[in-house]
């Protein structure tokens, strides 16, 4: 599955199956921690996942990994059009670590208040596709994970 295919389904707004992005991220190279560190712009492969719906809500802007040990999951825009590191929805910030899903270590976002991990491979030199993974009461919806991607700013 090639570039244009991730920017497809990215696309799709009529609904992508989970199963189409799980092959997907079978195929990906996994990013390294150490390698993601930057600012991101985040968008959603639109699954019918309800947090597809809850962080436009909540004006999502992306992610901003500084180091290792401080990373900002809910990077928001503010009414001035400002952005902020939104830590009362997200309880906290996050730390940057190399864990294991799926059989393959990937970079991965811890989150200080929540037992909520979001793990990380490369679609391309400049994009990543992540995974929301956790407690399951916290992050999967009739059974299914959140996808989202990141594009480096």
């Amino acid at each position: 599955m090639g570039e244009v295919r991730w920017q497809q389904l990215r696309a799709e707004s009529g609904g992508v199956a989970p199963a189409e992005l799980d092959d997907l991220w079978a195929r990906l190279k996994p990013a390294r921690a150490e390698d993601i560190l930057g600012e991101w712009k985040g968008d959603a492969f639109q699954t019918g996942h309800p947090l597809c719906r809850a962080l436009p809500k909540s004006r999502w802007y992306g992610k901003t990994f500084n180091a290792l040990n401080d990373a900002k999951p809910l990077i928001c825009r503010a009414e001035d059009g400002s952005l902020f590191s939104n830590v009362e929805l997200g309880g906290g910030e996050a730390t940057l670590w190399n864990i294991e899903f799926r059989g393959e270590t990937t970079a991965t976002m811890v989150y200080d208040g929540r037992a909520v991990f979001d793990h990380f491979k490369w679609l391309d030199d400049r994009t990543l596709m992540g995974i929301m993974n956790g407690r399951p009461e916290l992050v999967l919806a009739d059974g299914q994970f959140f996808y989202f991607l990141l594009e480096r700013v």
